[in-house]
């Protein structure tokens, strides 16, 4: 009789930021049942994905097992968990199960790809339990920076499973649930087999801080302004989105909420009751007869995204408001890695309007979700697992987590994306390696990352692309000249023709050299007409195009 392996498998979210997507596996090898926890997204960027909507993980492995999938369990309705259900749905047609407010922002996501929504199921927090096939999956209520987010206890046949999604240690997090060390004690004694953790902040040294301790200090800094305050944080951040709107009529102001994202965050926490003491707001058409020195407006775009209120007020006006000199735009945020540019860019561009920019340089306007190196600590020692698997953060951040695991005397293993790794033993075993992808949502297709579309985009914007067309008669003879097209080229300095004609005149040389093997196959007469526009092309500027040929030949009679 084949032994029973209980597997862990990312696809995502393990040796990067966001993307979250883990598999969970129990029975003989190669016939696991199978859970699966989180389908995130990530966000593309114009150097590595130009054009691109929505990056997340390639399901052809889940796919290619589907009759072994029981559900999906998704932690919290962050994008970088939840915003590849809708998506991949289609793909995945399984049952979902989450807490409330993060049901309600599937569901949404469903919705909106014209998906079932009925297919997620809301499930009350630990000691509940949902049986799944081999498995019982429990939520547990954790502070982060978004409502009902919750750690998955994991039962088995083999052991207890705990994965922590996105936590900190907060008691007093305003919005939605506080950290409850009693609670973990409890699910400790019954022993953990496997602890998987969020590593995101393994390398800040100081334990992490607390929502409430924000309101007081960014009240304080809003009092000191005599112009229009406007302040973007994520728009999931329910809980921050209150500090700051708290903070606001604190300081004698009236606050207004901009951007759809954001308000619908608001209304689907307040609707799902996590929500229930937000602070007054005023409507778009009421603020214009506001003083500018009695308004605060809190917009989205904390990362620079190009279509958010933060970007559009940086590049001028949104919704009919302009920022001018003597008026303060706040980023209660951390910028991501990899979003520096854009932040910057917009920061900049307020700069030169006069606009003074606030950031978190010095801590007093922004705490993190994650928790830090001495909250993980805690949760070590609250736990006390058999093994360890760091999660969600880079690969330094899983080599550091793992050796702080280490270094307690908990059996650790750095397990990036890819990496099978079977729990059942006394350490963990890593017994295969998957590869694994990304999948791109371009425009409503999704597509793979190899498909070659973004490669061929990248090629088009580095090197620019020429368009060759030639009308063969029946003889094979050219008829009316070659015609070229280019695209994201410049003409060559001081020449009197542009580079269209230069190329023109370089093909029709090559022609009357061409012998008639060649010009009877449109095979060899494309690659003779794609060699001669790149080597004229780098002769003449110093590039070689993207080169697309159109052959047509003319039929006798």
């Amino acid at each position: 009789m084949a032994q029973n392996r209980l597997i862990y498998l990312p696809l995502g979210g393990a040796g990067e930021i966001g993307m979250n997507c883990y598999v969970y596996g129990y029975g003989p090898e190669g016939a696991e049942r199978l859970i699966l926890v989180d389908t995130g997204v990530t966000f593309p960027n114009m150097d590595s994905s130009p054009g691109v909507n929505l990056i997340m993980a390639d399901m052809a492995w889940l796919t290619a097992r589907l009759d072994r999938i029981e559900a999906i369990f998704i932690t919290h309705a962050h994008e970088d968990h939840v915003g590849a259900i809708g998506i991949l749905h289609g793909r995945l047609p399984l049952p979902v199960f989450a807490r409330p407010f993060t049901a309600q922002i599937a569901r949404l996501k469903l919705e909106e790809q014209g998906r079932d929504p009925a297919i997620v199921t809301e499930v009350a927090p630990f000691p509940e339990m949902t049986e799944a096939g081999p498995f019982r999956v429990g939520f547990v209520p954790v502070a982060h920076s978004i409502p009902e987010s919750s750690a998955l206890v994991i039962d088995t046949p083999a052991g207890r499973i705990v994965h922590t999604g996105d936590f900190k240690l907060d008691e007093s997090p305003l919005v939605g649930e506080a950290h409850n060390p009693a609670i973990w004690r409890e699910i400790a004694k019954a022993g953990v087999k496997a602890l998987v953790c969020d590593s995101t902040n393994i390398f800040s040294p100081k334990p992490g801080r607390s929502e409430s301790t924000l309101v007081k200090p960014i009240a304080q800094l809003i009092r000191k302004r005599q112009g229009l305050v406007v302040a973007t944080t994520f728009a999931s951040n329910v809980a921050r989105l209150k500090t700051l709107a708290q903070a606001g009529v604190d300081a004698g102001r009236s606050v207004l909420v901009l951007g759809r994202a954001m308000r619908r965050m608001i209304d689907v926490a307040q609707a799902t009751g996590v929500l229930t003491d937000f602070p007054p707001t005023v409507d778009l058409d009421d603020a214009g007869d506001i003083p500018r020195g009695s308004l605060m407006i809190l917009v989205t775009g904390s990362q620079g995204e190009r279509r958010a209120g933060s970007a559009q007020l940086a590049n001028g006006k949104y919704n009919g408001i302009t920022l001018r000199e003597g008026d303060m735009f706040l980023f209660s945020s951390k910028t991501i890695p990899g979003n520096e540019i854009s932040v910057g860019r917009i920061e900049n561009a307020f700069s030169e309007m006069g606009v003074d920019v606030v950031d978190d340089n010095d801590g007093l306007y922004h705490v993190s979700g994650h928790a830090n190196r001495p909250d993980l600590e805690a949760m070590h020692r609250l736990l006390a697992p058999q093994i360890l698997i760091p999660m969600h953060g880079e690969h330094r951040h899983l080599r550091e987590h793992a050796r702080l695991g280490t270094a307690s005397g908990i059996a650790s293993v750095i397990a990036p994306n890819g990496t099978m790794v079977d729990l059942a033993g006394n350490a963990p075993r890593v017994v295969d390696q998957i590869e694994t992808g990304r999948s791109y949502l371009d425009g409503s297709v999704l597509i793979g990352a190899m498909d070659g579309i973004v490669r061929d985009r990248i090629r088009m914007a580095l090197n620019g692309q020429a368009i060759v067309t030639l009308i063969l008669d029946e003889d094979d003879e050219p008829l009316g000249g070659v015609r070229v097209e280019t695209i994201g080229l410049p003409d060559p300095a001081g020449a009197n023709h542009s580079l269209a004609e230069l190329i023109e005149e370089g093909i029709e040389y090559q022609l009357t050299r061409a012998k008639d093997s060649i010009l009877t196959s449109d095979d060899a007469l494309e690659e003779l007409i794609r060699r001669a526009v790149r080597k004229i092309s780098q002769e003449l500027i110093g590039k070689r195009p993207e080169t697309r040929v159109l052959i047509d030949r003319l039929v006798a009679g």
